[in-house]
């Protein structure tokens, strides 16, 4: 059954500066052997027939082969752990770091460990797509599925790492760990650097950006703001129904962080969180103007509106947590339904709006399901 809620927020991003020198973290990735930026899709075509001046979608799933963009997080913090372990003179001979994950941040922090000739290990939470914790172990880590969920996983990595000695590279915050998801959040940042290069002048009217803990969300919605200030564009974040802490955190404006708990049986796995992070929702309150809580059928539409052929637009190929957001603007401007809030966000014929694919086909088989593919020819 389809869901559709949403909040409308007055934004207030006075004298809001990201935290971070984008250009060091630029810098860093560019010296990765392989880096190449993600490519910046025009979608000509479905902006016409929508009714949108312009749709850029960035392809996430040509990411130094991860097929998602979170080896950008995950290898600046561990490049950032290892300099100032050495700094103070701390043995660095083989260290062992570990994370919770729904999978692309886990996979990233692997590779970027064995990149740099450490160990890796990864905690799943209880209904992983066993092909997630696969492309981990390739990377020489060691994984496993709980049976918990996502938060009380994380939860689980961190007393491992207390208990043995190992660094957690987790990409949300709480008290008392702040540091490091504050370096993944400067990591996603190259991604943001990338599409300011790639728009060359031009700025969007809209961006929509998905959010699990919202550490991703807040990152890019740091950066623009930073780099726009008055003419950075309304910013709408979308969550699954299942999992929208964000949502409903925005929806309270209590000052206080509201968390969702239970299951979180949502096919958007990498958004399945139900606990904000305290320093992206710092950003979040005072740049978006709406958040979006949806049920997985925007998501599935989503994949098969970037995925299938529109003209001579250029195919995306993205996953449940990654093809969302174009799910959300295609309902917004097609449903008579959602009339209201198009007109409330201003959505028209002069839009112009940016999505970011943050994920490839990363649970293959779900994929060709919602594709209705067959194998042989997918």
């Amino acid at each position: 059954m389809k869901n559709f809620s949403y909040v409308i927020r007055k934004p207030d991003p006075v004298n809001l500066i990201f935290n971070g020198d984008t250009e060091e973290v630029y810098k860093f990735h560019k010296s990765i052997e392989g880096y190449e930026p993600t490519p910046l899709a025009v979608l000509k075509n479905r902006a016409d027939r929508m009714g949108i001046g312009k749709l850029w979608v960035k392809d996430e799933s040509k990411r130094f082969g991860l097929n998602a963009f979170k080896g950008l997080g995950g290898s600046y913090a561990i490049s950032k752990c290892l300099s100032e372990m050495e700094k103070s003179e701390t043995s660095t001979n083989i260290v062992t770091f570990v994370t919770a994950t729904d999978g692309n941040h886990g996979r990233g922090v692997a590779w970027a460990a064995a990149a740099l000739g450490h160990k890796a290990v990864v905690y799943l939470p209880k209904g992983s797509a066993a092909e997630r914790m696969e492309n981990i172990k390739s990377l020489g880590a060691y994984a496993e599925i709980t049976d918990v969920n996502y938060d009380d996983t994380v939860r689980y990595a961190s007393q491992m790492a207390e208990k043995n000695g190992w660094i957690l590279v987790q990409d949300t915050s709480w008290p008392g760990y702040e540091k490091i998801p504050t370096y993944i959040m400067q990591g996603y940042t190259t991604l943001a650097v990338e599409i300011s290069k790639q728009l060359e002048g031009e700025i969007p009217t809209h961006v929509f950006l998905q959010a699990g803990v919202g550490s991703f969300a807040g990152a890019m919605a740091g950066y623009f703001s930073s780099l726009w200030k008055e003419k950075c564009p309304k910013i709408i974040i979308v969550e699954p129904d299942k999992a929208d802490c964000l949502f409903k955190t925005a929806k309270a404006d209590d000052g206080e962080l509201h968390v969702v708990s239970g299951d979180m049986d949502s096919i958007m796995a990498g958004l399945c969180c139900g606990e904000p992070c305290s320093i992206g929702w710092e950003i979040l309150k005072n740049t978006a103007e709406c958040f979006i809580s949806c049920s997985d059928e925007y998501a599935a539409n989503g994949i098969r509106f970037l995925g299938r052929n529109e003209g001579d637009d250029p195919k995306v190929v993205s996953g449940e947590s990654g093809a969302v957001t174009a799910g959300v603007i295609e309902a917004l401007m097609m449903d008579e339904e959602l009339a209201e809030l198009k007109e409330l966000l201003e959505l028209n014929k002069s839009s112009k709006v940016l999505l970011i694919s943050t994920e490839g086909d990363t649970d293959r088989e779900n994929y060709i399901k919602i594709m209705d593919l067959d194998h042989d020819e997918f």
